[in-house]
């Protein structure tokens, strides 16, 4: 295993349209997605796609822990919001409602910046294992998010691409002070914390 280097926002390779891996229990494929796995946790990310690590094939790894769900989110509901640590390769995905809501994403193609991004709240999705197995999964909350992102790069699509507000793109140093600043604005002219998130909770978004 190696940690790879990591394509940042600029390069060709995170613009173009990612080929579908044509046997995805190849040798190849599990050495790269082990790389691949390795450079996430490493970069402390929740997804890498392989475009991020300068391979333009149909591969994303990810996961979803218990420590994003969103508070009173019940144990029958938390299936769809989380997820194992996943190889998806040749990955398809279905849109199941047309609700959307914003979201703070970073990207470690994008370091440094945060933005904050809408992304439909509720999809299906489907690809393949390292043996050969298909993986089908519904996705809600960051769960979906984060599909929709890592899917995104196989598409030559970065997050900034998504957003309809770029005042809402900033600098990771200056988040604390733009979401307190937010919160106070909003506490004076609602008579409370805007959006229903504590500053703590706003500040937990960019991790």
């Amino acid at each position: 295993m190696a940690i790879r280097k990591i394509a940042r926002m600029g390069h060709p390779v995170l613009r173009g349209i990612a080929r579908p891996v044509p046997d995805p229990t190849a040798p190849e494929v599990k050495a790269l997605v082990r790389d691949m796995i390795e450079t996430m946790i490493d970069a402390n990310g929740a997804g890498l796609a392989a475009p991020q690590v300068y391979e333009p094939w149909r591969i994303v790894v990810f996961q979803a822990p218990e420590s994003r769900l969103p508070e009173g989110v019940d144990e029958t509901e938390a299936f769809d919001h989380t997820a194992p640590l996943t190889v998806l390769i040749n990955p398809e995905v279905e849109i199941l409602t047309e609700e959307m809501e914003k979201g703070w994403e970073g990207c470690l193609s994008v370091p440094g910046l945060r933005g904050s991004v809408p992304r439909h709240t509720e999809l299906r999705y489907r690809g393949y294992g390292l043996n050969g197995e298909l993986i089908e999964r519904r996705a809600r909350g960051f769960h979906a998010r984060v599909i929709q992102h890592e899917c995104d790069h196989l598409d030559g699509i970065l997050y900034p691409q998504r957003m309809d507000d770029l005042a809402e793109l900033i600098f990771e140093s200056e988040a604390r002070a733009w979401l307190a600043a937010r919160a106070e604005k909003a506490e004076a002219e609602e008579g409370g914390v805007g959006e229903g998130e504590t500053t703590e909770e706003q500040e937990k978004a960019h991790a």
